[in-house]
């Protein structure tokens, strides 16, 4: 493992530690997108289905577990929890996130490296991952106004991606036939989704203003 997937794995798991503490020590889930964490849920379990079939390492093992077991417990927190549930934009988190599974389901079994139905879902997980932000971001420009670990959590989901990309880049000049069309293309789409968001995130820290994306 190299650098630059190590800074991505540890970068996507602060990201998803900054937002269990905004739901566990706030008790609120304000500028959170429900229907992105589901996405991401989808995203987790589908990619995962070979976590007690096949043993890479302990590693790999535990953060797969990590990322199932936090993507759920989020969800049941934003549907359940009966005080976190009461801060959730429910009247502007509305864009309808069920139109973008099917799509990406549909790509996966034309476009994939073998029709298997772990690797059919392992790439329709890449696709999903790459669109499942889009929520999130819809919500933000509606809410507007930005608190601190919201912003965080959004631009460290951002990051990791980023990082991931220069993983592969380092992995392509060091390693024989490394090349993997389906997740590089999905990655970059992905990480272009969030050019906006950097902008004003590292605006609004260089001018030390609250986090505030325009309507």
């Amino acid at each position: 493992m190299n650098i630059f997937r190590l800074a991505g794995d540890m970068t996507h798991l602060f990201s998803v530690l900054v937002l269990l503490l905004k739901i566990h020590t706030i008790k609120s889930c304000a500028g959170i997108s429900l229907k992105t964490q589901e996405l991401y849920a989808v995203v987790f379990a589908t990619r995962y289905l070979d976590i007690f079939s096949d043993f890479i390492s302990l590693y790999n093992t535990i953060m797969k577990l990590i990322f199932l077991g936090s993507s759920f417990s989020i969800v049941w927190y934003m549907r359940h929890h009966k005080i976190v549930r009461r801060s959730y934009n429910k009247d502007q988190d509305t864009f309808r996130h069920f139109f973008l599974v099917l799509p990406c389901f549909l790509l996966a079994l034309l476009i994939h490296e073998k029709f298997t139905f772990k690797e059919v879902m392992w790439t329709f997980s890449v696709f999903l991952e790459a669109v499942a932000i889009l929520p999130q971001l819809v919500l933000l420009q509606r809410t507007r106004n930005i608190d601190n670990l919201t912003g965080q959590y959004v631009f460290l989901l951002g990051a990791y991606r980023g990082l991931y990309i220069l993983n592969w880049i380092y992995r392509y000049f060091t390693e024989p036939h490394f090349v993997h069309w389906i997740p590089w293309i999905s990655g970059i789409v992905q990480t272009l989704l969030y050019a906006d968001f950097f902008y004003y995130y590292l605006d609004s820290w260089k001018s030390n203003k609250r986090l505030q994306l325009p309507a």
